[in-house]
């Protein structure tokens, strides 16, 4: 009995505070826009926030937990030709540098227990034709070790085989899109494709993975799709070893010949080099990320030696770098998430005040009220469902104002945004909270109101 009872007053105090919110349509919407905005900040903010958080996921995938990677640093005509010159305009003699090469690479695993696996690379963009078609690919040169340190997975097909390395054999794994612009339709795996002057056999075809342009830029990621991959040592024999050197003499552009003689006289000139080093990336995989820091100093300690003295390398430790950018969008969401929270604390002291307000003009209805009999709790309850209907109805226009906002925002920057059921009910969540809070003041100001307030009012 006393439930249903219970039940008609939540029932009466509903209609009474739909009735006074129509009333007021214009007074409640401008009451409810710190509500609103709060709501659509909160929800648009999450959005971010878990679009941020799946790309440092997937970048981290892409380049591996415990790796280390070591790129060259090609012969740079400008700074060589200023830094080596001395006063009587002369090049003072340089440390020579065997550059990056496999040598480094079969150091490495020797002599380095902390590493688990070396996966070297060498880049050639050239093209690929078959079936009459010809399109531009990068042609990459790597060790059977490569896939898994890049965490790739083979679709189809199997990896490269001791015997197909050891022997130099022209055969190669693609990736999907290449796949699916030469061979639609069917399988790429068995049939022969022409990379350059060389026919190869394609053994495997590896998984799609999105990579987007932003790990692209910031950590040289490759588009992994579009590459063919063959075995780093089909690559030096079969394509080109930039450490066998070619002592042919130089055109002039009439025809006639330059040969360069040890004798000249006058000042030396140096020529540059070029990227003289025989890899261009040398991916380490150490066994657990304890050993990231030390293993990168002795790597830096060793090659040095290794190349006369010479810093023609550069090591990074991408995870580190990613955790920097997760940091830093943490930072930025929390920033949003101040901002969010300071737009529904404006818009809770804003219905506050409007109750507040409402309280005033409806003093003589309040009387008349608890002069039939209404308790100071039934007058809480109507004043507390009027404040939270008023943030339930801001709240689920931020709803609706944060989800289209999240799909604007990724549709006009790229900014990846993944909106979920819990980001939406936690909003809503505060809304509501948010009206119940700011609005017990009014509620308890209204419930102070006698029958006596009410006749000297009017």
């Amino acid at each position: 009995m006393i439930d249903k009872i219970y039940i008609e007053k939540l029932k009466s105090n509903f209609s009474e505070a739909i009735r006074v919110i129509l009333a007021n349509k214009v007074r409640t919407l401008l009451t409810s826009l710190g509500i609103i905005f709060g709501v659509a900040a909160v929800i648009t903010m999450l959005a971010i926030g878990n679009g941020a958080e799946k790309e440092i996921l997937a970048q981290l995938e892409l380049v591996g937990v415990n790796n280390i990677v070591i790129t060259p640093i090609p012969d740079d005509e400008e700074n060589d030709s200023s830094d080596d010159e001395t006063d009587a305009g002369e090049i003072s003699p340089k440390r020579f540098s065997k550059g990056l090469d496999m040598l480094d690479v079969n150091s490495i695993k020797k002599n380095l227990p902390s590493v688990k696996k070396v996966s070297p690379e060498i880049i050639l963009e050239t093209y690929v034709i078959t079936k009459g078609r010809q399109s531009p690919v990068k042609l990459i040169g790597v060790s059977s070790d490569f896939f898994e340190t890049a965490n790739i997975e083979i679709e189809s097909g199997k990896n490269f085989s001791d015997t197909q390395t050891d022997f130099s054999l022209p055969v190669c794994i693609i990736g999907k899109k290449i796949e699916k612009k030469l061979f639609t339709g069917e399988s790429a795996v068995g049939k022969q494709i022409k990379v350059k002057d060389v026919w190869l056999q394609v053994i495997g075809v590896i998984e799609e993975k999105f990579i987007s342009e932003t790990a692209q830029e910031n950590l040289g990621i490759r588009d992994l799709n579009q590459d063919v991959y063959i075995p780093i040592t089909t690559f030096l024999v079969r394509y080109k070893d930039r450490k066998i050197i070619s002592d042919k003499p130089m055109e002039t552009g009439g025809g006639g010949m330059i040969f360069i003689s040890g004798n000249q006289q006058g000042p030396k000139k140096k020529i540059p080099r070029g990227n003289y080093h025989q890899i261009d990336k040398l991916t380490i995989q150490v066994n657990n990320s304890a050993e990231l820091n030390a293993t990168a100093d002795v790597l830096s300690r060793m090659l040095k030696r290794r190349h006369n003295d010479m810093v023609d390398f550069e090591i990074s430790i991408p995870i580190q770098l990613l955790k920097q950018q997760q940091k830093t969008k943490q930072i930025f969401n929390i920033v949003l998430s101040i901002i969010a929270g300071i737009s529904l604390l404006i818009g809770g002291i804003g219905i506050m005040n409007i109750m507040l307000a409402s309280v005033l003009e409806r003093t003589k209805e309040i009387g008349i009220i608890r002069a039939i009999g209404a308790t100071q709790e039934d007058v809480i309850l109507q004043f507390l469902t009027e404040s939270v209907l008023v943030s339930i109805g801001g709240g689920i226009i931020g709803i609706v104002l944060g989800v289209l906002s999240s799909y604007i925002l990724e549709l006009s920057t790229g900014i990846e945004t993944i909106l979920t059921l819990s980001s939406i009910l936690l909003s809503f969540f505060v809304a509501t909270l948010i009206g119940l809070i700011f609005g017990i003041a009014p509620a308890r100001s209204a419930a102070s109101k006698s029958p006596i307030e009410a006749i000297r009012h009017e």
